[in-house]
């Protein structure tokens, strides 16, 4: 009786410790909140800024001015996010990480067609980050005004992803 006993025991953990697991997997995957969107977005703003930062460094024509356009892109996404940001009372986490784009500061040697495509394969996973957030937000917003900030950036997002896929691939 005591085997048959412990036999149901030890099943019953098994089955709670699966089902716990099986929770965390859940979590990981839930949608983000706006806190967690607009954290999210301001990360990739300080990216875009940080690519014009770096663009500085190498004096690339070409890198400067789109790096110029993604950085004044962010500054107005930001000054929108910062409205909704206000009127919801939201406080986006900040990353102690340094900027995405200092990645970017590449070595002398790099020049002209390999530091294009560097600076292009670097947006490529960023924008996809960016991109995925927003989708995964959308599936079930919890903020009507981010969620309408979302549908509207989402499509220049792709747009400009899909800019630099192509560059990336010409060059």
């Amino acid at each position: 009786m005591r085997i048959l006993g412990a036999i149901c025991l030890t099943f019953i953990s098994t089955a709670a410790a699966f089902g716990d697991s099986t929770g965390e997997q859940m979590r990981g995957d839930r949608a983000p909140d706006a806190t967690i969107v607009i954290s999210g977005l301001y990360a990739f703003s300080r990216f875009q800024q940080g690519l014009l930062e770096s663009s500085d460094l190498k004096g690339n024509a070409e890198v400067k001015n789109l790096a110029a356009l993604r950085a004044e892109e962010a500054a107005r996404r930001d000054k929108k996010l910062k409205e909704i940001q206000d009127a919801i009372g939201a406080e986006p986490r900040v990353s102690k990480a340094s900027p995405a784009g200092s990645s970017l500061v590449m070595p002398d040697d790099m020049d002209g067609p390999a530091y294009v495509r560097s600076f292009y394969a670097a947006q490529i996973p960023e924008y996809e980050s960016t991109i995925g957030l927003l989708e995964r937000y959308l599936r079930t917003p919890d903020n009507p005004a981010l969620a309408a900030f979302a549908r509207e950036q989402l499509p220049a997002l792709r747009a400009q992803l899909q800019d630099a896929e192509r560059t990336m691939a010409d060059k």
